[in-house]
C-alpha cells in the first residue's frame, strides 16, 4: 500500500510567478503537484495551503502554524512535505527540529531557486525527491531535501543565493543523497524510542549582536534591558573585543537573568572561547553558554524554543541547551 503524504504549501519561490513588482507566490498546492505527475507512482498526495509568503516574511508565528497543522494531521498521514522559500528555510528547519521531536514520520522541507512552472527549474526535481524521501520506510525526523541532498534540520545553511546547490550541511555529513530515484543513506536511521512530542510555544525576545571591527558599546545597554536572550556573533572561535569588554562584563553582572550565548561568525568548526585571551578572560568572569559546533540558525531556534517551553530562568536551561536534538551538537 502506498504511503499517504501531506503537502503543506507556504509560498516561496517554488510557488511564485512574475508580477509587476517581481516574483510573488501565486501557484496553488494543487498546481505544484500537477507539475510532477510521476509522484502518483510513489505515494498518495494530499495538498493543503497553510501560508502563502515570500519566505523573507516568515516569522515564528508562522512556524507555530506549520507545527499546528502537522500536529492536527499527524495521525492521518505517513509523512509530510513542506514547500517553502529558500531564504529562511534553514531557520524553519531548525525551529521545526525543536518543535516536533521524536517524529518517526518524516517532515521534509524543500523549495527551489526557480519557480516550478518555468521550463528550466530545480523545483520539480526537489519536490519529487522530497516525496520520494517522505514515502521511504526508513525516513524520519525533520530534514531539508534540496539538490539531491538530505540535510538534518539543524545542520542546514543557505550558502548560495542563486545556484541550485544552495544549501550546505555544516560540519555534519548529508544524511542521504537521492539520485535517479534512489536514496543512498550515509547515516543509519535509529528509530526514536520516545513518542513524538509537539511544542507550540516560543519566546521570540532574542537578539543577535554581531561583532564588527571597531564596535562600540553604545547599544549594549539597550539590548540587555530589552531582550531575554542575547546571542553574540563573535569573531573566529569567540571573544569580546577590548572596545566593549568592560561594559559587556558590567551588564552581565547587572542582568544575571539574561541568557547570553556566545556564537561565531565562522560557518565551520564552531567556537572555543578558551583559546584566546579575549575569550578566556570574559568566559571566566561572565556566565554564558557557548554554541560550539551548532549553526547560528539552530542556536536562535533552540533559544526561542527553550525559553518558550521552560521559561527564561537560567536554572536548568544550560542542561537543555547542551542536550543533543536532531544532530544539532557533535561535541
Amino acid at each position: 500500500m502506498k504511503k499517504k503524504i501531506l503537502l503543506l504549501a507556504t509560498g516561496g519561490t517554488i510557488a511564485s510567478r512574475k508580477s509587476d513588482s517581481g516574483l510573488r507566490p501565486q501557484i496553488t498546492p494543487q498546481e505544484l503537484i500537477a507539475q510532477i505527475p510521476q509522484v502518483n507512482a510513489v505515494c498518495d498526495v494530499t495538498a493543503k495551503e497553510v501560508l502563502n509568503l515570500d519566505s523573507s516574511n516568515m516569522e515564528p508565528v508562522h512556524w507555530k502554524r506549520i507545527v499546528h497543522a502537522i500536529k492536527e494531521w499527524y495521525d492521518a498521514y505517513d509523512g509530510f512535505v513542506i514547500a517553502h522559500g529558500t531564504d529562511t528555510m534553514a531557520y524553519t528547519a531548525a525551529a521545526l527540529s525543536y518543535m516536533i521531536q521524536n517524529t518517526r514520520k518524516p517532515v521534509v522541507i524543500t523549495g527551489a531557486q526557480k519557480p516550478i512552472d518555468l521550463e528550466i527549474t530545480d523545483a520539480k526535481s526537489n519536490l519529487y525527491d522530497s516525496f520520494l524521501y517522505a514515502a521511504d520506510e526508513a525516513s524520519q525526523g525533520v530534514v531539508i531535501v534540496f539538490d539531491g541532498k538530505v540535510i538534518a534540520g539543524t545542520r542546514a545553511k543557505k550558502v548560495r543565493s542563486k545556484s541550485y546547490n544552495a544549501f550546505s550541511s555544516i560540519d555534519y555529513p548529508f544524511l542521504a543523497v537521492i539520485q535517479d530515484g534512489k536514496i543512498m543513506r550515509y547515516i543509519p536511521m535509529i528509530p526514536y524510542a520516545q513518542d513524538v512530542h509537539f511544542y507550540e510555544e516560543l519566546n521570540e525576545n532574542v537578539f543577535v549582536f554581531k561583532m564588527i571591527p571597531g564596535i562600540r558599546s553604545r547599544v549594549l545597554r539597550s539590548i540587555f534591558e530589552t531582550y531575554d536572550c542575547i546571542i553574540v556573533e563573535s569573531f573566529g572561535v569567540g571573544g569580546i573585543p577590548g572596545s566593549i569588554s568592560r561594559e559587556f562584563y558590567e551588564l552581565c553582572q547587572k542582568y544575571p537573568d539574561r541568557l547570553v550565548i556566545m556564537a561565531t561568525q565562522v560557518a565551520h568548526e564552531g567556537s572555543d572561547m578558551t583559546v584566546y585571551e579575549v575569550g578566556h578572560d570574559i568566559k571566566k568572569h561572565c556566565h554564558f553558554l557557548e554554541s560550539y559546533d551548532m549553526t547560528l540558525e539552530s542556536v536562535i531556534a533552540k533559544a526561542m524554543w527553550m525559553m518558550g517551553t521552560f521559561g527564561t530562568s537560567r536554572d536548568g536551561l544550560e542542561e537543555i541547551f547542551y542536550r543533543k536534538i536532531n544532530y544539532d551538537l557533535i561535541v
